[in-house]
């Protein structure tokens, strides 16, 4: 599975390098994970400039991270 997720990924760190420019540290918590919040704001504002493989991204961070609970 874990292989599988590895090759899934194909560009580690996309999406926290994007929500870091974009909210700055307010997007992560103490341990440095992503907050929801910030992830839905990131998908609605790339989903609006068009750039649809980093919505992809998002989804996919977003689906792991539900995953993880």
């Amino acid at each position: 599975m874990v292989r599988l997720l590895q090759r899934i990924i194909k560009r580690k760190g996309r999406v926290r390098r994007y929500i870091r420019r974009i909210y700055g540290n307010k997007g992560f918590d103490k341990k440095g994970r992503i907050k929801f919040k910030y992830l839905y704001k990131a998908k609605k504002r790339a989903k609006r400039m068009g750039n649809f493989s980093l919505v992809q991204a998002i989804n996919l961070a977003i689906r792991l991270k539900k995953m993880r609970k």
